[in-house]
């Protein structure tokens, strides 16, 4: 069963990589996806931010493929597989989602977060630049974009001001990113990654919020 999950790692990152091709042109929800159309979210970041998804996509792929061949059997990298191979695949059809219903959407990258947490809580501590580093990037970037989705929903459904719903998901980011980083010890790609989100955030509302 090792061996067979970390063929399935592979196959759950590569289908993840390909979920853009399901979704083509996809920029964020359309403002008119909400009751209060959001034009520009200040919880937003700025459009160069985004560009890390190259990367994770890519090291995903790369460190399943490694641990597929030189990591089949191995025990340490066991415990990690079955959460990712499930966020990897919600991932994988969450571009679709995103496209027909916001409120979904919200709730599977939510879960999304969780099981890619669990998943780098269990990363092995040796071969850091094939599990946890990759892992810890993916699961960072999560963490800020799935509080920017609910910043967006509750700004987006009049529960709260755009300004406020920034400030709570911010906070909320920031919160999760520390108990993260004080559970789960040496991650520093998951540091980065929220960290690279969070000056995306300042770069949108640079002169302007």
């Amino acid at each position: 069963m090792t061996r067979i999950w970390s063929i399935l790692t592979l196959i759950a990152a590569l289908a993840f990589a390909a979920s853009p091709w399901l979704a083509p042109g996809f920029n964020g929800f359309s403002p008119d996806q909400f009751p209060v159309p959001q034009d520009d979210p200040p919880v937003q970041p700025a459009g160069y931010a985004f560009a890390i998804w190259g990367l994770i996509y890519v090291w995903l792929i790369a460190g399943a493929a490694y641990g597929a061949v030189k990591r089949g059997d191995d025990p340490d990298w066991a415990e990690m597989r079955p959460p990712l191979v499930l966020s990897l695949a919600l991932g994988a059809v969450w571009l679709p989602l995103a496209q027909v219903s916001v409120l979904g959407a919200t709730v599977l990258i939510w879960i999304m977060l969780g099981t890619a947490l669990v998943a780098l809580r269990r990363a092995p501590l040796l071969d850091i630049g094939w599990a946890r580093a990759p892992l810890g990037l993916y699961a960072g970037w999560l963490t800020a974009a799935s509080c920017v989705a609910l910043g967006i929903v509750l700004a987006g459904y009049g529960l709260t001001s755009e300004r406020e719903a920034a400030i709570v998901a911010l906070l909320l980011a920031l919160v999760i990113a520390i108990f993260v980083l004080r559970r789960t010890g040496s991650s520093p790609a998951y540091g980065i990654a929220v960290v690279w989100a969070l000056i995306g955030v300042a770069v949108s509302n640079w002169g302007g919020n």
